[in-house]
C-alpha cells in the first residue's frame, strides 16, 4: 500500500460521512444566524439594552449595510441571479442526476443561503422605506434573524436526512 491509499483509507473522503462536513454545516448556520443583514445580532441586543452610542453604532452599520446590499442588487442583481441559477442547476444535475456526492453536499450547503440572501434583500428594502429609529430597525433585524434560523433548521434537517440516506445506501464499508 502506498501513502495516499493509506490516508484515504484512514480518513473517509466521502462528504456525508466526513466529520468536517458536519462541522462546516454547523458553523455555516451559526454564523448566518448571528449576522442579520451583515449586522451582528449582539449589537442589536446591546443597542436595545443600553442605547446611546450603541444605538448610534447600530443605526450607522445598518445604514451602511443597507446601502451596500441595495447597490449590489441594483447594479448587478440580474447577473448574479443568472450566475446563481447556472451554478445551482449544474450542482443539482451533477449531484442528484449523476449522483456525485460532493455536488450534493455543496448544493445542500449553499442553496439555502440564497433564501437567506433574499430575506436580507427584503430587509434592506424595508429598512430603506422607514425612518431610521432603534425599535423598527431592531424589529426588522430580529425578524430577519428568526427567518434565517428557521431556514437553517429546515436545511440542517434535510441535509441530515439526505446524508443519513446516502450513508445507509452506500454502506459503512463502501
Amino acid at each position: 500500500m502506498d501513502l495516499q491509499s493509506s490516508i484515504f483509507e484512514l480518513i473517509d473522503m466521502r462528504s456525508f460521512s466526513n466529520l468536517w462536513y458536519w462541522i462546516g454545516l454547523a458553523v455555516l448556520w451559526s454564523s448566518a444566524s448571528h449576522w442579520a443583514m451583515g449586522v451582528p445580532y449582539d449589537l442589536v441586543v446591546r443597542a436595545r439594552r443600553t442605547g446611546g452610542q450603541s444605538e448610534q453604532d447600530l443605526l450607522d452599520i445598518v445604514r451602511i449595510n443597507r446601502n451596500r446590499v441595495l447597490y449590489i442588487v441594483d447594479a448587478s442583481g440580474l447577473v448574479l441571479m443568472a450566475l446563481s441559477c447556472f451554478l445551482f442547476t449544474g450542482l443539482a444535475m451533477l449531484g442528484f442526476y449523476y449522483e456525485v456526492e460532493f455536488a450534493q453536499a455543496v448544493f445542500l450547503l449553499v442553496f439555502p443561503l440564497t433564501l437567506v440572501t433574499l430575506i436580507n434583500i427584503r430587509a434592506a428594502r424595508k429598512l430603506n422605506r422607514i425612518e431610521p429609529a432603534l425599535e423598527p430597525v431592531a424589529k426588522i433585524l430580529t425578524r430577519c434573524r428568526i427567518y434565517t434560523q428557521i431556514i437553517g433548521m429546515i436545511s440542517i434537517v434535510i441535509t441530515s436526512l439526505w446524508g443519513m440516506y446516502q450513508n445507509l445506501t452506500i454502506g459503512v464499508l463502501g
